[in-house]
């Protein structure tokens, strides 16, 4: 192992994350996911699919906040400017 990548790790071991601290955030990422959540098949997930539900759900949610802003971007543009109802709804927005 060369000189550089001995002190990178030995600067990175104090702050290593644990086998089972890794268990742990997957078995709360897992109770967070709805597809995982709902499946009673099988209690029993790999962290492999826990980590692809994530990624999948956290893309699902931003293709979901982009069209609620789109919707309201929609809205904002048929009411008055000036109204209250437009500037909460520009605020919901930015």
């Amino acid at each position: 192992m060369s000189n550089r990548r001995s002190r990178q790790s030995a600067g990175v071991s104090t702050s290593r994350i644990t086998d089972d601290q890794i268990i742990e955030l997957v078995s709360k990422l897992q109770q967070l996911l709805p597809e995982i959540r709902n499946n009673r098949r099988s209690n029993k997930v790999s962290a492999s699919k826990v980590l692809q539900e994530t990624c999948n759900y956290v893309r699902s949610l931003h293709r979901e906040v982009d069209d609620l802003s789109e919707r309201l971007s929609q809205l904002l543009a048929t009411i008055d400017a000036e109204s209250p109802e437009a500037s909460i709804i520009r605020s919901l927005i930015m």
